[in-house]
């Protein structure tokens, strides 16, 4: 199924934002662009998709959480996908010693900012250790509920949202979780068509990057670019 043939169900928008990364005044704009795109053009049913890393290197990773969790408890059409770095936030609660380097590494110093932490100096295990309980009980619940029940992937029609692709020639049920929150140039530079079009985020470019097979809409928001919004309906597209 090639980008042109691809369709949305009959009567349904779909909009599909990228990667966030603690931008939660890009994501605001985002979502009222949105709005002002059903009021100007009405349509019997929408969904709003987010392709996962809502955390980490931005200002307000909390920010992002809080909106985002009160919109998905509030609205079944809002659909929040779990990215590699909203994975990392849970391994570093599951596992600090195992996990907290990398995700330090990778901005999770950002996001403990956001809550109020001071990541300084927590590069011993017990530091660790002890940086993730502060963190675990600074955490408010909804926001650590949000983060546990993030889907790794949706479909409609011909469509197939996930945070970072699939690995090709595997059928779209077995996917491994860990191909579609990290996969990378195994994905990116097949040109087969895979059934489906893929929209996924992941790998930031200057711009959104269309293909035959799969349409990437990281655009790189926490380093400058704009927050993509890519709007889907029938066989065509555009972005917002």
């Amino acid at each position: 199924m090639w980008l042109g043939e691809a369709k949305t169900p009959d009567g349904v928008r779909l909009y599909a934002i990228g990667d966030v990364h603690g931008c939660d005044r890009l994501l605001a704009a985002a979502h009222a662009a949105i709005a002002d795109d059903l009021a100007a053009s009405p349509v019997a049913d929408h969904r709003l998709i987010h392709v996962g890393d809502y955390v980490d290197r931005g200002p307000d990773s909390a920010g992002v959480i809080e909106r985002l969790s009160a919109l998905a408890r509030n609205d079944s059409r809002v659909i929040c996908l779990l990215g590699n770095h909203d994975r990392m936030v849970l391994d570093f609660l599951a596992d600090p010693v195992e996990a907290g380097s990398l995700w330090l590494m990778n901005g999770g110093d950002a996001t403990l900012r956001s809550y109020g932490l001071d990541a300084f100096g927590a590069e011993t295990r017990r530091r660790l250790r002890d940086l993730r309980d502060r963190f675990a009980e600074t955490l408010p619940a909804a926001h650590r509920d949000f983060l546990e029940g993030l889907s790794l992937s949706d479909q409609f029609g011909d469509f197939f949202f996930c945070h970072a692709g699939i690995r090709p020639g595997v059928p779209l049920e077995a996917q491994s979780p860990e191909d579609l929150v990290w996969i990378r140039d195994t994905f990116l530079f097949d040109p087969r068509d895979h059934g489906v079009v893929v929209v996924h985020g992941h790998t930031p470019q200057s711009r959104p990057e269309v293909l035959p097979n799969r349409i990437n809409i990281d655009t790189g928001a926490v380093f400058g670019g704009p927050l993509t919004v890519l709007a889907l309906e029938g066989t065509g597209y555009r972005f917002l």
